[in-house]
């Protein structure tokens, strides 16, 4: 066991990378090409002197090698002098601020050289470099958030299932109160059962995990199939219900993929729709696109909610907040992304909202 143990601690060591005074420039190649290039220019003063190589040889013969072998250095290393002028500070910030992000700071920036075109190389990459950094710090943001939010979303189902059925220990209990603590048991772990699924889907939609096939089916069917699902609903809410479908469309996509649009969508327009209001589902045909417009009126949304609608665990509404976890839209838009659907939105205050996804025949 204690093996096991000093090994698992060896694997977590980091590997300390020594920093090297000397940077080199070049590869073997590089290296014999800056040496021919400085013997090439070591020939110039001779052959300007004498335009013969071996009368000036053997006029002068040892002192002449001599002389050649110095004036090669030399040139050889004004060569690596111009070479280190030019890249070796480029270099040397691009080294630092790559180790500073490998240690896991985001915040690093590197100034662009003002000395130099917008459009120079070194400019370039000093450019893209942090774009990458900012994409990085981005993404390691969401990652926090997103960590943050999925402890608050389950903490909180976990508490009240921990809660009552701490509750349900009194054997007093009356059997009303004990079957409305039941009740509220089923319900928090069916949203946690939900909120888990959803973390899964999202997940597996984002590395391309999942992978069904797509096949023919008849949309509208599927349309009137999950608005049936909802029945309950618009009955219980009084809600006036507008549909407008052709009869038959016929679409090859993936079925799973659309059923949770459908669904997600749907299920917005009743939750924010008030008693006695209205729904609409219209789907309509054109040459390039099948589109379907699902539409409520409830509360609408303003810009700044319309602007992160679609990201995680967000939720513009929070006297709703009970009855979804903020992944709903999150997973339409990544469906919508990998499959080439187009979804817009159209909302105003106070009159309600309508989604529209257009999908390509």
């Amino acid at each position: 066991m204690k093996k096991i143990i000093e090994k698992h601690k060896a694997k977590k060591k980091t590997v300390q990378v020594p920093l090297l005074e000397e940077v080199s420039f070049f590869s073997i190649k590089g290296y014999i090409v800056a040496v021919l290039m400085a013997l090439t220019v070591a020939l110039i003063p001779p052959l300007i002197f004498e335009f013969r190589i071996e009368i000036f040889f053997s006029k002068f013969g040892i002192p002449f090698i001599i002389y050649y072998i110095l004036m090669a250095i030399v040139c050889y290393r004004f060569i690596l002098h111009i070479i280190k002028i030019n890249y070796s500070k480029h270099l040397q910030k691009i080294s630092e601020a790559t180790r500073k992000v490998a240690k896991g700071d985001f915040s690093v920036e590197i100034e662009l050289d003002e000395s130099l075109k917008d459009n120079s190389y070194i400019n370039i990459m000093f450019r893209d470099f942090n774009t990458m950094v900012a994409e990085l710090n981005s993404i390691e943001s969401l990652k926090d958030d997103f960590i943050s939010n999925v402890s608050h979303e389950i903490k909180t189902p976990l508490s009240i299932i921990n809660n009552y059925t701490t509750a349900l220990k009194d054997k007093d209990l009356p059997e009303k109160i004990r079957e409305e603590y039941i009740e509220t048991v089923i319900e928090s772990t069916d949203k946690l059962s939900d909120l888990v699924t959803n973390i899964l889907r999202l997940s597996k939609i984002e590395n391309r995990k999942i992978l069904p096939e797509k096949r023919e089916y008849d949309l509208c069917r599927q349309l009137s199939d999950c608005l049936l699902s909802f029945e309950n609903v618009w009955e219980e809410k009084g809600i006036e219900l507008v549909v407008q479908m052709e009869d038959r469309v016929v679409v090859n996509e993936t079925f799973a993929f659309l059923d949770i649009i459908w669904h997600n969508l749907l299920s917005n327009a009743f939750k924010f729709t008030e008693k006695g209001g209205k729904v609409s589902l219209i789907q309509t045909s054109t040459d390039e696109f099948i589109e379907v417009r699902i539409k409520d009126t409830g509360c609408g949304i303003d810009e700044e909610t319309k602007a992160h609608i679609f990201d995680k665990f967000y939720q513009g509404d929070t006297s709703h907040a009970e009855e979804g976890n903020g992944l709903g839209l999150a997973l339409v838009q990544k469906i919508a992304e990998r499959n080439g659907y187009e979804i817009t939105i159209e909302s105003e205050v106070n009159k309600g909202t309508e989604f529209i996804v257009k999908i390509k025949k």
